[in-house]
C-alpha cells in the first residue's frame, strides 16, 4: 500500500470512528422565527442541521437561500410571478436587519454556534401592544424585546 492510500484510509477509518461516536462533523441548532419572518417561512421554529464550527452569519445565509429557493417554489407551483424587484428588495432589507439571540442572548453573526444552540431570528420592531397591555416602541433596549420575543403571543 502507497503512503497516499495508507494515508486516505487512516482518514476513513477516523471518520467511521468518529460516526460511530456521534461526531459526524455536523451540529443541529433550533431556529425559532418571530413575527412577519414566522410567516414569511411558514414555521415558528425548526431543525438546521450545519458544519461544526459554523458562524450565526453562515446560518443566516442559509436560512435566507431557503426562504429565497422556496418562495420560487411556490410562485412556480401557483403560476405567479415570484414578485416585484421592490418585494425583493423589502426581503432583503429584512434579512439584513434582524436581530439574532443565541440561547437568548444578543449576538453578532460572528458568533460560532454550537450544538444544541437556540437561534432566535427577530425581524425590526415598529411597535404594538405586547402582553399585559405594555407598549413596545421601536428603538427599546435589546434585552426588553428579548423578554418579549421568549413569550410567544
Amino acid at each position: 500500500m502507497t503512503h497516499g492510500r495508507r494515508k486516505q484510509a487512516g482518514k476513513e477509518k477516523a471518520r467511521a470512528w468518529a460516526r460511530l461516536r456521534g461526531y459526524s462533523g455536523q451540529m443541529r441548532v433550533k431556529v425559532l422565527y418571530f413575527g412577519v419572518l414566522r410567516d414569511m417561512c411558514g414555521v415558528s421554529d425548526e431543525m438546521a442541521e450545519l458544519a461544526d464550527g459554523a458562524t450565526v452569519g453562515e446560518l443566516l445565509r442559509i436560512l435566507r437561500a431557503k426562504a429565497s429557493n422556496q418562495a420560487m417554489s411556490d410562485s412556480v407551483e401557483s403560476g405567479t410571478d415570484s414578485g416585484t424587484d421592490s418585494d425583493s428588495d423589502s426581503k432583503a432589507r429584512l434579512w439584513r436587519s434582524l436581530a439574532v439571540a443565541v440561547n437568548r442572548e444578543y449576538c453578532s453573526p460572528a458568533v460560532v454556534l454550537r450544538d444544541g444552540d437556540e437561534v432566535a431570528l427577530l425581524p425590526p420592531v415598529s411597535g404594538g401592544l405586547l402582553r399585559g397591555g405594555r407598549y413596545c416602541a421601536y428603538g427599546e433596549k435589546l434585552a426588553t424585546l428579548a423578554k418579549a420575543a421568549a413569550v410567544r403571543v
